[in-house]
């Protein structure tokens, strides 16, 4: 069975900074491309944030370039994504999943909020 488990959302004001780590299942993560997503209030669709392959090699979406760092900790099947310079666009409920996505692997996310 598959489980994605996220953590280290919280409250934090603009151009703060948080880490979100994503504990993952053994049997998807060494093979996989693992990607962070998020779900801003009112919109249905996970939007794609940033992935990273299993070579190492890193994509992010325009908005996040520069601000955000996903890595991967691989003794412990953990994807992290460092969050600096946070904007209150950033606002969102933040999701691990493997990339491309898999509808099934959704797991509970973790809320982030930037406000002052």
């Amino acid at each position: 069975q598959v489980q994605l488990v996220e953590s280290g959302g919280g409250l934090v004001q603009p151009g703060g900074s948080l880490r979100l780590s994503c504990a993952a299942s053994a049997t998807i993560f060494s093979d996989s491309t693992m990607g962070w997503y998020r779900r801003a209030p009112g919109i249905r669709r996970h939007e794609w944030v940033a992935s990273m392959t299993t070579a190492g090699t890193t994509h992010y979406r325009d908005s996040v370039e520069g601000r955000f760092t996903i890595s991967r900790d691989n003794a412990n099947n953990t994807v992290i994504l460092q969050m600096n310079s946070l904007k209150p666009e950033d606002t969102a409920v933040y999701y691990c999943n493997v990339d491309p996505r898999n509808e099934n692997y959704w797991g509970q996310g973790t809320q982030v909020t930037v406000s002052s």
